[in-house]
């Protein structure tokens, strides 16, 4: 029972573990995509989770509190119109560019936390995968949005019309760690400028944090007149 507790401790102050955490509870629940209320307010609580999470990283990283927590805000208040019925193609798009603006101010933040010091904690560990998940959820949201402005900007072989969520959120994570196993392919020129914006940062995030994480790991182990130094 002890070992527990000091896991929960632990655990209580590592907000990027929170946030993936939440992330793989939200995917889980992606793969029934029902539509029915109960359903549809379990995930937004999730979502909201998440947003709050958002919210309090921005705050604790040093960027654009103001604006990224405003993200957050409209982001709550559109999606939460979603769940209340609000089909309007419109309130989608607002609900997910707010979405989308909140998740990239959080990796961005992030980002920012993991470079302001020279030290390896286990927070900037979880922040690493945090960051790339965030990308991901963030572009995934771009890619709605892209296929609710433009008819048919993504094709899929046994899908007509509009992807499912879990299906574009597949596509982004293909596209953002490059293994190109999506079978959903980018049409429109909209849609097909976003997956080359996403493949361009996958692929320097991966060689950044590599990098990053690298240089950590060597500097821990440098004898402190070296570090100092330095």
């Amino acid at each position: 029972m002890q070992a527990f507790v000091d896991l929960w401790k632990g655990f209580r102050g590592l907000p990027s573990a929170w946030l993936l955490s939440l992330q793989a509870i939200i995917l889980v629940l992606s793969v029934l995509t029902r539509d029915d209320v109960t359903y549809r307010t379990l995930t937004w609580i999730l979502g909201a989770l998440v947003l709050l999470v958002i919210a309090k990283v921005i705050r604790k990283t040093p960027m654009f509190t103001i604006l990224g927590l405003s993200f957050v805000g409209g982001a709550l208040i559109f999606s939460f119109l979603l769940v209340l019925g609000a089909q309007h193609p419109m309130i989608q798009i607002i609900a997910h560019c707010f979405e989308a603006a909140a998740y990239f101010s959080a990796a961005y933040g992030l980002l920012r936390y993991m470079f302001a010091d020279r030290y390896l904690t286990k927070d900037e560990l979880f922040a690493a995968g945090a960051v790339f998940t965030l990308i991901a959820w963030g572009f995934a949201f771009l890619y709605s949005v892209c296929q609710l402005l433009v008819a048919d900007s993504f094709v899929k072989p046994d899908v007509v019309g509009l992807q499912s969520w879990l299906d574009l959120l597949f596509l982004s994570f293909s596209l953002q760690s490059a293994t190109g196993l999506s079978d959903i392919l980018p049409i429109s020129p909209l849609a097909r400028m976003l997956a080359i914006l996403q493949m361009f940062c996958g692929v320097m995030y991966l060689a950044l944090i590599v990098s990053r994480l690298i240089a950590l790991q060597y500097i821990a182990y440098l004898p402190k007149h070296e570090q100092d130094r330095d």
